[in-house]
């Protein structure tokens, strides 16, 4: 067998492929000697068939089948051991092998190859990083957040914003009397608070218990059909019926004590002894926001790399005809109009795929097991984090990253993202750091 390369430029080659007989004679009779012991034909006992027979019913078929297998697994060899940096799967030409009548075959296979390109980059280049504000007001939310999760329920007599109502709710009609056979709702539950109309809302300042007030559900949840169904008991195409006014008795009135910020509640959350007042407590909180937001700001640095490096080695060359039949390959049931409408596109990710693969290769970065699970830890910390979990025992970590590490799709995204964190970190080393500091509005705009 004899695969050779020849450049047709610098973005494309044609590897031919030769093969003969005796490269695959014996693959060959060893497939139709397995085909003949369970080959079944009239007159014969199963694998007693004539192997004449065999050859002449399934002989082309099982060459065609071995010799495909073979150029498949020699190109591949070839490709790998020659290091072709070959973009997408070799295209075959147009073949006349004659499977019946020839014992020698040629293949040839249009090679789209990648760009040669060198990224260089120092403390001569300079590039933005956002560092965002953690402000005091941060912190109290989350603290907040943390006491309403031991917090206390109240029966209290006035009303104050936030507070529960549970009470019932009569409909009215247009003289403001109870309408006969009209809507009625026991042991109704709102809370003011969340109605959209400020006006309707300050009916119910200084309510007390047993207190009788009238208002517009309507207008005071802006029509919202899901609120109001959910309010006056009813299905979403029924609300358009009830536009009116409703009368409602107190007969309840809830208070929410946020739970107090003591020793309990710091080790309930931070882990025991890691804060011994609320000083250290709000400290605690601070850093870990502000460790949450440093990986956002590593991500859009990312983002800025790209953009700098892209705009630094321009515009790449490919073989752009190759490029787009490769692309139709892995898209044929879009058809050639998602390919004229995504290649461009398509070419922007590839360019930068082929970028971050030359900054991981110049950094040595390369992601082990470890960094793996790693990871995957990390990510379920984060989602315990959303619901202000920071103090999640390991054991708990360990048992839900292993099922991450489960799917194949999750362990993908996890190795990208160890791969991005190390490159990350490698460049910000590298490069010159234009920091600017951000509120953390101000860099969320940034994605809008």
């Amino acid at each position: 067998m004899n695969i050779s390369l020849q450049n047709v430029d610098k973005v494309s080659a044609v590897l031919t492929v030769q093969i003969e007989k005796a490269d695959y004679q014996e693959k060959v009779e060893k497939a139709l000697k397995t085909l003949r012991k369970r080959v079944n034909m009239p007159g014969f006992r199963p694998g007693m068939v004539p192997m004449t027979l065999v050859k002449k019913h399934y002989g082309t078929s099982v060459l065609v089948e071995e010799v495909d297998k073979l150029m498949q697994e020699k190109v591949n060899e070839y490709i790998r051991e020659n290091k072709v940096d070959m973009l997408g799967a070799p295209l075959p030409k147009e073949s006349n092998a004659d499977f019946v009548n020839d014992e020698n075959f040629e293949f040839a296979f249009d090679i789209a190859l990648a760009p040669e390109f060198t990224v260089d980059l120092s403390a001569d280049d300079t590039i933005d990083y956002y560092d965002i504000n953690v402000t005091d007001e941060m912190v109290d939310q989350q603290v907040k957040m943390y006491t309403q999760r031991t917090a206390k329920y109240e029966k209290v007599e006035d009303y104050q914003d936030n507070d529960l109502l549970k009470g019932l709710l009569a409909e009215l009609d247009e003289n403001g009397n109870t309408k006969e056979g009209g809507l009625q709702v026991e042991g109704a539950v709102m809370m003011p608070s969340y109605m959209k109309n400020d006006d309707q809302k300050a009916i119910f300042n200084g309510a007390k218990v047993n207190t009788v007030l009238t208002f517009n559900p309507s207008v005071a949840f802006d029509n919202n059909e899901a609120e109001l169904a959910s309010l006056l008991k009813i299905k979403k195409e029924e609300v358009a019926s009830y536009t009116g006014n409703f009368s409602f008795q107190i007969e309840e009135i809830t208070r929410m004590i946020p739970g107090d910020l003591n020793q309990e509640l710091f080790d309930q959350v931070l882990g025991e002894g890691k804060a011994h007042n609320e000083e250290e407590f709000r400290a605690q909180i601070k850093e870990t926001i502000a460790k949450q937001y440093e990986a956002d700001s590593d991500y859009k640095f990312l983002i800025d790399v790209r953009s700098y490096v892209s705009g630094k080695i321009g515009k790449l060359q490919f073989a752009d005809d190759l490029m787009k039949r490769i692309m139709l390959e892995n898209n044929k049931d879009k058809g050639e109009e998602f390919v004229s409408e995504h290649y461009e596109k398509s070419l922007e990710e590839l360019t930068w795929h082929l970028i971050k693969e030359k900054l991981v290769a110049a950094h040595g970065i390369k992601v082990e097991q470890a960094d793996i699970t790693e990871m995957a830890k990390e990510a379920t910390r984060a989602q315990f984090a959303q619901y202000g979990m920071i103090n999640v025992p390991d054991e708990l970590l360990e048992n839900y990253s292993k099922e991450m590490l489960k799917k194949r799709e999750s362990v993908e995204a996890l190795v990208n993202r160890a791969v991005e964190a190390k490159l990350s970190e490698a460049l910000k080393a590298q490069v010159t750091l234009n920091h600017k500091a951000v509120s953390a509005e101000e860099f969320n705009k940034m994605f809008e």
